[in-house]
């Protein structure tokens, strides 16, 4: 079951779920609109290792726009910061965006309960794409929870994810044990 967007307004209205900025108009009927934030990063090694902490350099996205280009893994950011208390949120693709062939998140659409942050978008491309900061870019779906939860993702010891801000957030598997 999916929030519709009167669930998603009342849910808001209780501080269940928070979005910031907040536009009215980028509420779909079971669905909410995010857009690109200014800041992009990239891998400064060609070859990235799972078990290191492999370093990012960012880039700003200019006014009149970057280009994006295929064989290039890019991270980026969601403009809005995102709140969900009560319920699990996924982030999917605009069909719009998609039609662009670009794919914002590799294996990561599923937040956590609990999850409080701008959203790291995994982003590539089919060929190269202009791109804009602010440009609508996925949508946030939320899916009640069946059951209470336990320790929510905000208040584990080790969410390597939480309260991420304003610019994309490298892997941090090499904190993992394994």
């Amino acid at each position: 079951m999916i929030l519709s967007d009167r669930r998603i307004l009342e849910e808001i209205d209780k501080g269940t779920i928070k979005v910031e900025p907040y536009d009215r108009e980028c509420l779909g009927s079971n669905s909410y609109d995010v857009h690109l934030g200014g800041t992009l990063a990239i891998y400064k090694d060609h070859m990235i290792d799972a078990k290191k902490h492999n370093e990012i350099e960012y880039i700003e996205i200019p006014d009149e726009g970057f280009v994006l280009y295929p064989h290039i893994f890019y991270l980026g950011v969601t403009l809005e910061y995102t709140e969900t208390h009560a319920h699990v949120p996924f982030l999917e693709g605009k069909s719009s965006t998609g039609r662009l062939g670009i794919d914002i998140h590799a294996t990561a659409g599923k937040g956590d309960v609990g999850f409080c942050g701008n959203w790291t978008l995994e982003i590539s491309v089919k060929q190269p794409v202009k791109i804009y900061k602010g440009m609508p870019i996925g949508q946030l779906i939320y899916f009640p929870v069946d059951g209470e939860i336990e320790v929510k993702y905000n208040q584990k010891k080790n969410a390597k994810y939480s309260g991420q801000h304003n610019k994309p957030v490298e892997s941090m598997m090499w904190k993992n044990k394994f």
